[in-house]
């Protein structure tokens, strides 16, 4: 086997061709974004999901992946990206904290995967349009992303 037929067959091509359709409808401004650097946002949760986790420790494990878009200041409409595996209690833990911190009004619970990926579906149709946050995002002592929801703004 040929080093392509090794990359076609262990990468996701299909997956591939999807972002590269995306990035080309929006201009190919992926890369001309600044890091966001530590701090506090407004912002509001653009996506919520389990997904497959795609590093090499722990390719194919379930994670939970919130994005959320800045809605004003210099990083305006720069995202910023919480993933947590799900695979022992205490991410799960972890993933329903901050869930709970949206305060979308229902209750925050796991009792298996496909209820779980269920109440983030629910969270998401709850928060959507309604919602906004102020998202303190910085790093733990060992390096480790942080975002902790300061307030919550109803847009009612």
């Amino acid at each position: 086997m040929n080093i392509f037929d090794k990359w076609d067959k262990n990468m996701d091509v299909e997956g591939l061709q999807h972002d590269v359709e995306e990035a080309e409808n929006n201009g190919n401004t992926g890369n001309s974004y600044k890091e966001v650097p530590e701090g506090k946002y407004e912002v509001r949760v653009e996506n919520i999901e389990i997904k497959e986790c795609k590093s090499d420790k722990n390719n194919g494990a379930p994670m939970i992946s919130v994005t959320f878009r800045i809605i004003n200041g210099n990083y305006k409409n720069q995202c910023l990206f919480y993933n947590q595996l799900i695979t022992e209690g205490w991410q799960i833990g972890n993933a329903n904290s901050l869930l709970r911190s949206l305060d979308s009004g229902i209750t925050v619970e796991f009792k298996g995967y496909k209820q779980y990926n269920q109440l983030l579906l629910d969270i998401a149709e709850a928060i959507d349009g309604n919602l906004e946050y102020l998202l303190d995002y910085y790093k733990n002592k060992k390096g480790f992303n942080v975002f902790k929801i300061e307030e919550v703004y109803d847009l009612d």
